[in-house]
């Protein structure tokens, strides 16, 4: 028997299987049902409607996880333990799509951008695998640590409140929207002597809000980090792992203990319902969001090949470039399947590579059950809602961890990169990070250029590729290090 039938292909008994299978879900969980969440909330989308993305989104991962690990046909699947899930790099770019065009509109072009660069990712998928050289961990690294710092600021707005909506800081004084009114009722009456308001003519907030850093709140989410810090420092093995579900779980019961979370929306909602795809009506594809999705998958891709090489070093199975081009290619169906079914882009979950390194469960069988309970998952709306239900002080305090540890992520890879020797290298970092702040520092910079490159620019994750990726052909070329971009891909899960 060889190594590769030792490992990746070992077979376990179905109980074996369907609780070591159930602990790949539970390390993912927390990560798979943020993403559906802040976008369907950028989206200004109702309760069950967030809920109803929440399934659909455990539903793909799921079905995407069963194609990669179990493998279909001879070019999806590259038949290694393998968790898919919604990758956090696309968020930027889904959250300014969802700005621009809030509601079932922006939802229509959300999922048509997604089949759009889901199609082309598939196409793309062999040339791809042969990029790498592009993509050192000098590269990768910067990028994975702008994405946390990006999402970052998503789990700070959950925790405080959002800049604007019910939630903002200041509030306009209700004295004068009332005068306001009053003055516009006077300037359109007939033979007024006061002109009639201009369009557009608003009053600035400038009263504080009470909902905005609730201090009640501010504790829940405080209670929530701490409750992860604790399990993760005195518990060992399995609940370490999932300490983030951990802590959600106990920010939720003392949400219900003070009256701040109730069960209305879980009563309502079914016990078993099917995913259809189009939910939100025929899609729409525009090519310039359509081609930035695409730059956002081609790194996500060269992301995935760093994990499957890691993989194929941990199972011992060794990794061709067909090999590649067949996880590639399923990362590209996932997202064409993941726009259609109402989702987002998928790729290797970082945390389950990890979890396949400390436990030492090397078969991909694990994931394929992991697959099919997240399938059944997606056809609970009630488990949906329940998740939906929860404050978002609660995600607030995950949310610290769960985006600091893309961060850090991104960091563990930026160490195993040579700063001493080659000082170019840390020039790379520096610049990289500082454009991709430009749109968080900035916001509004982007006013005077032409409004087509808009969302071209506006993604700080985007403007950190670009950046990383040039600035590394300038300085150091692009010769081939395979194992460089293994090293970081387990440098990344310890």
């Amino acid at each position: 028997m060889n190594k590769t039938e030792v490992f990746s292909d070992e077979r376990l008994s179905g109980g074996k299987l369907a609780v070591l299978g159930l602990q790949h879900v539970l390390v993912m969980y927390a990560g798979a049902v943020a993403v559906p969440l802040i976008v369907g909330r950028a989206l200004n989308l109702s309760s069950e409607e967030v809920a109803f993305l929440i399934a659909a989104d455990l539903f793909c991962c799921g079905l995407v996880t069963i194609i990669q690990s179990l493998g279909a046909t001879q070019w999806f699947g590259i038949k290694l333990p393998v968790m898919m899930g919604v990758t956090f790099a696309a968020v930027g770019p889904m959250v300014s799509i969802a700005g621009n065009a809030p509601g079932h509109e922006g939802a229509r072009l959300l999922f048509g951008t997604i089949i759009g660069a889901g199609i082309i990712a598939i196409l793309i998928a062999p040339t791809v695998s042969r990029l790498l050289r592009f993509f050192p961990p000098v590269v990768t690294g910067t990028i994975i640590a702008i994405i946390g710092i990006t999402l970052m600021r998503v789990g700070v707005n959950w925790i405080f409140g959002n800049p604007v909506g019910p939630t903002a800081p200041n509030l306009v004084d209700p004295t004068y929207t009332e005068w306001l009114k009053k003055a516009a009722s006077l300037g359109n009456a007939p033979g007024s002597a006061l002109p009639p308001l201009p369009d557009g003519l608003s009053i600035m907030p400038s009263v504080p809000n009470p909902r905005y850093g609730d201090l009640m709140g501010v504790g829940i989410a405080a209670v929530v980090l701490v409750s992860i810090l604790l399990v993760t420092k005195y518990f060992k093995g399995f609940a370490s792992n999932v300490a983030v579900l951990l802590g959600i779980a106990i920010g939720g019961v003392l949400s219900w203990a003070l009256g701040l979370m109730t069960f209305e929306k879980v009563a309502r909602a079914d016990w078993v319902d099917i995913i259809l795809p189009f939910h939100f009506g025929m899609p729409i594809f525009d090519p310039i969001m359509i081609g930035t999705m695409t730059l956002v998958m081609i790194v996500v891709m060269i992301e995935s090949t760093g994990m499957f090489l890691a993989l194929g070093e941990m199972t011992g199975k060794p990794v061709t470039e067909q090999d590649l081009a067949r996880g590639l290619r399923t990362d590209g169906l996932g997202t064409l399947l993941g726009g259609i079914f109402n989702t987002f882009p998928y790729s290797s979950f970082s945390q389950n590579v990890g979890l396949v390194a400390v436990t030492g469960v090397r078969s991909r069988f694990v994931c394929v059950a992991g697959g099919v309970i997240l399938v059944i998952f997606g056809l609970l709306p009630k488990l949906a809602a329940l998740v939906e239900s929860l404050p978002t002080v609660v995600l607030g305090g995950a949310g610290i961890v769960m985006f600091g540890m893309v961060t850090a992520t991104g960091i563990r890879i930026l160490a195993g990169v040579d700063f001493k020797n080659n000082r170019n290298n840390a020039m790379i970092v520096a610049i990289s990070i500082g454009v991709g702040m430009i749109p968080l520092v900035a916001p509004h910079f982007r006013q005077w250029m032409p409004h087509a490159i808009h969302p071209l620019i506006e993604s700080g994750i985007l403007l950190t590729s670009i950046s990383a990726l040039a600035l590394n052909l300038f300085f150091n070329g692009a010769a081939k290090d395979d194992e460089a971009c293994v090293q970081a891909a387990l440098n990344a899960e310890h």
